[in-house]
């Protein structure tokens, strides 16, 4: 039974939300996120990433960023451009990619629920890429970036926000990368009702992409709990902001792999290694993405290659059937050597919607190899979930990201 809340939303105002809408804070690296906030001065950027408001070389996890990116979000609630709502609403946030839409439920969720497995992850978190955003959310006492869930399918919800959608929206625009986003707010309480109680029909609600936002919330969450023994469960830090959407609306894309070097291996041998444990095809320089799973696409020596999983007895866990892992186990590890994907430096991901050529021009200018991947699915991560099994890291790329600086949650103690 998932405890999904509406809450009181500090967003921007009306004809604000485009500018101060700003991409998840680690898409960037320090440079490309200067460079944003200087592009525009009211991005939410300034926010998640406070040290792009101090000199060069300030260091980013001093405490005077986290500071700053207290003073900002106070001082642009202060000029008005953002709004605190009074009265606790669901929202209702369409994104459309391509002609694809995906539409979700703003809300917040329950920690206790993470806590208890209701809400299942499918990856391991790093301490040190939470330490980041526990002291960001602590210091703001608020979540700036929602948590991306999934949940299977409810026609009874689906109808709600269908309904919902036909009347007119409170934010639409249309980001510099071609994305629209339009939003909608649920004030009316017997629709609240309906929703809450729907999701506490639903089950389990599942991480697709934000481990370390939640995780990072989880635990601020319980160094409150620590701070005012006598919580009553209602106070806003037991809750943190999601955006929660169907199973069926969600496309996850590869997340690839690039290589750094051969192991030792000339590309004659290595090819001599990989055919002794796939099926290799030649196909030539057109880059060709794998069409089904149990394919993968291997770019060498300015060749791409089909690298097809032999047709074996499937593994008894859903960890195992995973593409990645088979590659994992039958090539990145015996003929590559590389262990550990979290802490190897010979080997990078690279985001499916960067593309083939991404993978071309990483072999051609740092690395050796490059491995395109057939996506994971939704189903498969569910399993993965369901199983209490994690993934490998880097196994499912999200598009479209969700904007942070559209709605942000006040944790007050």
């Amino acid at each position: 039974m998932a405890d999904i809340r509406p809450f009181c939303a500090i967003r921007p105002r009306v004809g604000l939300e485009e500018r101060i809408a700003a991409l998840p804070y680690d898409v960037y690296n320090r440079q490309e996120a200067r460079g944003e906030t200087i592009k525009n001065p009211l991005s939410f950027l300034r926010i998640d990433r406070a040290e792009t408001q101090f000199p060069e070389g300030t260091d980013m996890y001093d405490a005077c960023v986290y500071q700053k990116a207290r003073d900002l979000l106070d001082e642009m609630l202060r000029e008005g451009q953002l709004i605190q709502e009074t009265d606790s609403c669901y929202y209702i946030y369409e994104l459309t990619m391509d002609g694809r839409t995906q539409t979700g439920i703003v809300a917040c969720a329950s920690v206790d629920d993470y806590e208890t497995q209701v809400i299942k992850k499918h990856e391991n978190t790093r301490a040190e890429k939470e330490e980041d955003r526990i002291r960001h959310v602590d210091a703001c006492s608020a979540q700036t970036g929602p948590i991306f869930l999934a949940y299977r399918s409810q026609e009874a919800i689906n109808s709600l926000v269908e309904k919902t959608k036909q009347s007119d929206a409170l934010y639409d625009f249309t980001a510099s990368d071609g994305i629209r986003h339009r939003v909608w707010k649920i004030q009316n309480q017997t629709e609240i009702h309906e929703i809450q109680e729907n999701f506490e029909k639903t089950g389990a609600i599942y991480i697709a992409d934000g481990h370390h936002r939640c995780a990072s919330a989880v635990k601020v969450a319980n160094m409150r709990r620590q701070a005012h023994p006598g919580y009553t469960g209602e106070e806003e830090f037991n809750y943190f902001l999601s955006v929660l959407f169907p199973d069926d609306q969600l496309m996850i894309m590869a997340y690839n792999r690039v290589v750094r070097d051969l192991n030792g291996y000339q590309a004659k041998e290595f090819l001599e290694k990989v055919s002794e444990r796939f099926r290799v095809e030649k196909l030539g320089k057109e880059a060709v993405s794998p069409k089904e799973k149990g394919q993968i696409s291997m770019y060498l020596s300015d060749c791409w290659y089909t690298l097809t999983i032999p047709v074996t007895e499937s593994a008894i866990d859903p960890v195992g059937r995973l593409d990645v892992s088979v590659l994992q186990k039958e090539l990145l590890t015996p003929i590559l050597g590389i262990g550990d994907l979290r802490t190897d430096q010979r080997i990078d991901f690279v985001g499916g919607i960067r593309g083939l050529q991404e993978l071309e021009r990483r072999v051609h200018e740092d690395c050796s190899v490059a491995f395109a991947m057939y996506p994971t699915s939704i189903s498969e991560l569910f399993a993965v979930s369901d199983a209490g099994l994690l993934m490998p890291p880097k196994s499912t790329w999200f598009e479209p990201k969700l904007r942070s600086g559209l709605f942000i949650h006040r944790i007050e103690a």
